[in-house]
């Protein structure tokens, strides 16, 4: 079947998948390591999404990370928002929590998506099409967090609920935790850009999860400042908790 002919959630989870694919074979192959392999991945990660996107879907817009942002974007209601590598530095050092996002923006909000989890034993895409019930929560509800940059709300809130940080590497990764059951919050209030989360946020969504910015307001896509300030992805039974908990941490 080729690419024009397969739906919007079919031909997202099949871009994620072979992309993933791509990048493995780059990393075995390229005899690179570190920066130079972050960015050979990056690239050829990214010219395979493009391209592929441009021919199934030419009416579309598109937002990728590593490329020049074209505003004719901003006059599409569907845009399609990708991160080639999310997690290059994981990527770069062979570690498992990076990702693939491909997502289908549509009048702004995150609708469709699949990311890839192409570093684990057993590479995995999660989707917005294929969810499925959500594994028991701990007792205490673990935070996904930078592993190197610990978010100081994210710290505050989780020691207000009793909670545990659990640091992970890509945003993708720390998303794909709350879906997975390895986490039940992931807070982030660090700063990101559009194509960190909105794959994400289509997947976590379609699985039943909260998905909102840090005051509880609906997250917004297809805009002509892709920067994000921050995000809240977490078990429903969390998220007056965790709101509640930031506000009282946002007062003097």
């Amino acid at each position: 079947m080729t690419l024009p002919h397969l739906d919007d959630a079919e031909l997202a989870a099949q871009l994620a998948a072979e992309a993933g694919r791509l990048l493995l074979a780059v990393q075995k192959s390229s005899g690179l390591s570190g920066k130079p392999l972050g960015q050979a991945g990056d690239a050829a990660a990214n010219r395979y999404l493009c391209d592929a996107i441009r021919a199934a879907r030419p009416d579309d817009g598109l937002l990728s990370e590593e490329e020049k942002d074209n505003p004719a974007r901003l006059a599409k209601g569907r845009v399609w928002i990708v991160d080639p590598v999310d997690g290059t530095r994981e990527y770069s050092e062979g570690r498992a929590d990076w990702a693939v996002h491909v997502a289908l923006a549509i009048d702004g909000v995150a609708k469709v998506g699949a990311v890839a989890l192409p570093g684990l034993e057993r590479g995995i895409v999660l989707r917005s099409d294929q969810p499925h019930p959500l594994t028991p929560m701990a007792d205490k509800p673990r935070f996904v967090v930078s592993r190197t940059r610990p978010p100081a709300e994210a710290e505050a809130v989780a020691a207000a609920l009793g909670g545990e940080l659990v640091g992970m590497g890509s945003a993708g990764a720390k998303a794909m935790a709350v879906v997975r059951g390895e986490a039940e919050v992931y807070l982030h209030s660090g700063g990101q850009y559009e194509w960190d989360s909105c794959a994400p946020v289509a997947v976590a969504a379609a699985f039943g999860l909260h998905c909102s910015r840090i005051d509880g307001q609906p997250l917004r896509y297809n805009n002509r400042d892709t920067y994000v300030p921050d995000l809240l992805i977490c078990r429903t039974e969390w998220s007056a908790p965790v709101l509640t908990a930031l506000e009282r941490c946002a007062r003097p």
